[in-house]
């Protein structure tokens, strides 16, 4: 006795003539995890959700460094600004997707901006690659970049801020 309406249960039947995997999909995802160093992803299409993690310890992808002692010589401005304090990611530009974000657009060009760049609405600021698609991250504002919070080729997770422009 099986029932096979959507969101019904399963008893005693062996097939589920209703569930149609897409095994080429969980395979890039399971690629893509290993790729970037993720424990899981969901990808949602309509009424089709798939969620594909994967055990294990995995080290954060991000670590801020701790402010130095007040009285400990300092490196110029445009160093120390590539971590800004949390305070600071108010005006962030944040991470719409999971997926790697690079900072120019191709390997051995100049990265779309640096600390200190002005930029208007619309400007691109990093790409990330999501399921080996390229999507430009633009400004959502006019302002100056005064922060970058990740490096070329870093795994990035949706909401992380990326850029503080102020």
């Amino acid at each position: 006795m099986a029932d096979n309406k959507p969101g019904g249960g399963r008893q005693n039947d062996t097939k589920r003539s209703d569930m149609n995997i897409d095994t080429k999909l969980v395979r890039e995802l399971a690629d893509l995890l290993a790729e970037t160093g993720l424990t899981e992803i969901e990808v949602e299409d309509g009424d089709r959700k798939i969620r594909v993690a994967r055990g294990g310890a995995v080290a954060p992808a991000m670590t801020l460094a701790a402010a130095a002692p007040a009285t400990a010589p300092s490196a110029p401005p445009a160093q120390n600004a590539a971590v800004a304090p949390v305070e600071d990611h108010a005006n962030a530009v944040k991470s719409p997707m999971v997926g790697t974000a690079y900072l120019a657009p191709e390997p051995g060009a100049a990265n779309f901006v640096k600390i200190g760049d002005s930029v208007k609405q619309g400007d691109t600021l990093v790409i990330v690659e999501a399921m080996k698609v390229m999507n430009p991250i633009t400004s959502d504002r006019a302002g100056t970049i005064s922060a970058i919070l990740i490096d070329n080729g870093q795994p990035v997770e949706f909401g992380q801020p990326l850029v503080v422009i102020a």
